[in-house]
């Protein structure tokens, strides 16, 4: 027996998929919110979405000097449609429905509403394991 084989990929459990009515907007046949199921994304998948999403920016008065700066909204919507398994956002008939060509913004289009689309990415958020809020963070480096 392995002095590792507590942490072997066996042992591993497995991440279930959650199911989330993100809008009001859009219901069955019995008027109840469709829900969507989602997955959780990797460690890996996380940072190349957020590598996806930033962008160096000056910092003010130090020429040559830059730092990172990651562009929320569209990291959002990128971890929200990269973690959507149903409806299919890829799916060209539902894009066409409308009028969109991308995932990210077939998500916009179908959680137009401001609050739900914010109740979604929280949501998303605490899903995908980030329990602390941004404030919490800034507190924390602060002490």
């Amino acid at each position: 027996m392995s002095k590792f084989s507590r942490f072997m990929k066996a042992n591993k459990i497995a991440q279930k998929n959650e199911k989330f009515a993100p809008t009001e907007s859009l219901r069955d046949e019995n008027g109840k919110p469709l829900e969507w199921e989602f997955k959780k994304i990797s460690a890996k998948e996380n940072e190349e979405i957020r590598d996806a999403c930033t962008m160096e920016v000056q910092v003010k008065g130090k020429p040559n000097m830059f730092r990172p700066k990651v562009k929320t909204s569209e990291y959002l919507a990128k971890m929200i449609a990269a973690s959507v398994v149903y409806p299919d956002l890829y799916d060209k008939e539902l894009q066409d429905s409308y009028g969109v060509m991308t995932p990210e913004d077939l998500v916009y289009a179908m959680v137009d509403n401001a609050g739900e689309y914010q109740e979604l990415s929280v949501w998303l958020q605490n899903f995908q394991g980030f329990t602390k809020t941004m404030d919490d963070k800034v507190d924390e480096a602060k002490n």
